[in-house]
């Protein structure tokens, strides 16, 4: 066993045994999954939500979301933020999605590799490597890791990457260190552990779990008082997790 792999699973370990394991429960086919996430770019979940629910009440097919004036699809999407570009891109992914496979939909990636997969969401308008290992993990069961803010700053602050990395790097410097089996329940922990209490500008240190085998962490291990999160388990873009304590 790797130095890097025994960290992994006792990071794991311990951020379960207070927020519980996460689970997936799928939800939404890979190209809902898709226009959600571009939807959700530089912007809230309590905005883009929204925002994704009114695109699929007023556009049921997605030849009506091709075919709609795009300041009129804009005006649908506007609480989203960035509705210009957003429904832009959206049109054009629809476009190329169409124009390579004959139909919208994304089920010729179940049968590729998943880099290959991956490369191939890549090539879309607007879509980066969160967006394209979020619909690859969250709405196929791939192995990949989505590094958001939250999974990017614990990540660095444990040591397991350089923060010079950059979160574009970051994903493809992860998937080297976190074991494809443990790569969900990786984004899911990360992030719960972000938001409660690896905060950006206030970390819990004093109540950590992990205190002792942060480099980053202000307090020292004798200081620790840990306690089990109050919070629930956060709900990430997937709206696919649940914790089974």
């Amino acid at each position: 066993m790797s130095h890097e792999l025994g960290r992994v699973q006792t990071i794991l370990q311990r951020l379960e045994s207070v927020h519980g394991r996460p689970r997936r429960i799928a939800r939404f086919d890979p190209m809902d999954e898709l226009v959600s996430c571009i939807l959700s770019q530089h912007s809230s979940d309590a905005r883009s939500f929204p925002a994704f629910t009114r695109l699929k009440e007023r556009f049921p097919v997605w030849t009506d979301v091709v075919e709609v004036d795009c300041a009129e699809l804009a005006d649908v999407i506007r609480t989203a933020g960035l509705a210009n570009q957003k429904a832009k891109n959206i049109q054009a992914c629809l476009r190329l999605i169409y124009k390579e496979t004959g139909v919208y939909s994304l089920d010729s990636l179940r049968s590729m590799p998943t880099m290959e997969a991956r490369a191939w969401l890549l090539k879309l308008p607007g879509v980066g490597p969160k967006t394209a290992s979020i619909v690859l993990c969250f709405s196929m069961g791939r192995e990949t890791i989505p590094v958001d803010t939250h999974v990017f700053r614990v990540s660095c602050r444990l040591g397991l990457i350089e923060s010079a990395i950059g979160e574009v790097r970051a994903h493809d410097a992860l998937m080297e260190i976190v074991p494809n089996d443990l790569s969900f329940r990786f984004h899911v922990d990360l992030i719960q552990h972000g938001r409660v209490t690896c905060r950006a500008s206030s970390p819990r240190c004093v109540s950590c779990c992990l205190v002792d085998i942060c480099p980053s962490c202000k307090e020292g291990a004798e200081n620790r008082t840990p306690v089990r999160s109050e919070t629930p388990i956060v709900r990430t873009r997937m709206r696919l997790s649940g914790v089974t304590a």
